[in-house]
């Protein structure tokens, strides 16, 4: 497989992740915080880091969620999901370091 391919691959990959991830919020209008980073244009590991960060400014934007259960794999596991509005205001707290992480808060802000 040659570089180009190897990277037209990669690129296809990533575009179709966000844009699933983006639909499936469309579709319900709530997702896990994880969901929306990915939806942001985040791979998965960075946008589990985001979600984790996130997770810490709930309580200081005044967000609660809807508590749900998210089927992974064969296992349940509780979890909160959120809208695009909710995501937004935990997103304006929200201070990352590094710039791909602030362009995916910009972009999470921006998405209400």
């Amino acid at each position: 497989m040659t570089a180009r391919t190897r990277t037209a691959r990669r690129t296809l990959r990533d575009r179709t992740r966000t844009h699933r991830a983006a639909q499936k919020i469309r579709r319900h209008g709530i997702a896990t915080l994880a969901t929306h980073a990915i939806a942001a244009g985040l791979g998965v590991k960075e946008a589990r880091t985001v979600a984790s960060s996130l997770r810490r400014n709930v309580q200081k934007a005044g967000v609660t969620g809807t508590p749900s259960t998210s089927y992974t794999h064969g296992r349940a596991r509780t979890c909160t999901r959120y809208t695009w509005a909710e995501v937004a205001r935990i997103a304006v707290i929200y201070r990352p370091r590094r710039a791909d992480y602030k362009l995916a808060a910009t972009r999470l802000a921006l998405a209400a």
